[in-house]
């Protein structure tokens, strides 16, 4: 039976998977043949749309590894929405931009499969919070 020996969460473009550096150099410290990775992951994300995903990394003691790809995170979807390149920082005093309920329904659905509720609206309330800390208003 392989032994675990790491784990690494990545965030890359869907696609856009090479072994130059950072994932080259990260992957390369951890003994991962490079190029077989980055052939898998371009190839199972083939069919998404040129966005960032998180990929959960687990690395075996043979030098194998398995990997899961995730949703884009919350908070690049919602700067997408609202075309920002960061949230504010004074949230409390300093809105920088507000969102409709449905907007934050449309990125609930999005985020369901990655989420470890079932329920769509405490998984909208999290994106609300997520949107709040942000600095964007729920309108």
């Amino acid at each position: 039976m392989k032994k675990i020996i790491s784990y690494l969460k990545l965030q890359i473009y869907a696609k856009k998977a090479t072994p130059n550096p950072p994932i080259g150099s990260i992957l390369g410290q951890k003994g991962i043949n490079i190029i077989s990775f980055c052939n898998k992951f371009n190839d199972r994300t083939k069919d998404f749309s040129d966005i960032l995903v998180s990929v959960f990394i687990t690395i075996y003691d043979d030098k194998s590894f398995d990997f899961i790809i995730k949703t884009t995170p919350t908070s690049i979807l919602l700067k997408k929405e609202l075309n920002i390149n960061k949230g504010s920082s004074n949230c409390k005093n300093k809105i920088i931009g507000s969102i409709s309920k449905s907007k934050i329904e449309e990125i609930s659905k999005i985020k369901f499969n990655d989420m470890l509720n079932d329920d769509i609206n405490i998984i909208s309330k999290s994106i609300i919070g997520t949107a709040k800390s942000m600095g964007i208003e729920i309108i």
